[in-house]
């Protein structure tokens, strides 16, 4: 199957292929991000992670503080069920939550998808980790990876996808999280972190398992 980032960089590839001048249009849209530097204030390392209460897809709320009882708790921010880079990411999360648990810790994956019924019929929703929905993205904001989408990537999304955020994401149109993961201790403590406004590049999985196994 190889890496997340091989796999991502043949999606990218034949995206290229198939739609050259929409990814370079991305490309521009990317490089305009990193020279606004979105995602600067992104929680760093040895910054304190703000408690949340979310709700999971059946509605139950969820909080970090509960989960940090438990042990180490990973925290991945993704756009939603209709990325495919979010799917292989997750997916790819999946393939390692065995060794992620055996390290003691527990993996949470958010996104601004309101939990109807959609949300618990999805793929993302039958893997074996925590899913819980951020509608109003306030959590993603207080993480630092809250990101207004450009109208570019919002009118490909319409046009192309056919996707209505503001129906998906209950009211929220155009705010999604830059795709980011931070590992935090009991304490509460960012441990690790990747943030990237490419919301095509995400972090290794093994690289998650590594900076698990220091702490």
């Amino acid at each position: 199957m190889g890496t997340l980032r091989e796999q991502t960089d043949a999606k990218i590839e034949t995206g290229r292929k198939a739609k050259p001048e929409f990814m370079q249009g991305v490309d521009d849209v990317i490089k305009e991000a990193k020279a606004f530097e979105e995602g600067k204030d992104a929680l760093k390392v040895d910054d304190k992670a703000p408690d949340f209460n979310l709700p999971n897809a059946e509605g139950a709320q969820v909080s970090l503080s509960g989960l940090l009882e438990k042990g180490p708790v990973v925290v991945t921010f993704y756009r939603g069920s209709w990325c495919p880079y979010c799917n292989l990411q997750l997916r790819a999360l999946q393939t390692k939550l065995g060794e992620i648990q055996e390290l003691g810790a527990t993996l949470v994956a958010i996104s601004p998808e309101v939990p109807d019924g959609s949300l618990s019929k999805n793929e993302i929703s039958e893997m074996d980790f925590i899913v819980l929905s951020d509608q109003d993205a306030k959590v993603a904001s207080q993480y630092g990876v809250a990101w207004e989408v450009p109208e570019f990537l919002m009118e490909h999304m319409r046009v192309d996808r056919g996707l209505d955020l503001k129906k998906v994401n209950n009211g929220n149109a155009n705010v999604l999280p830059i795709p980011g993961t931070f590992i935090l201790g009991t304490d509460g403590i960012v441990k690790w972190n990747y943030v990237n406004v490419d919301y095509r590049t995400r972090s290794e999985p093994d690289e998650i398992v590594e900076a698990l196994k220091k702490l």
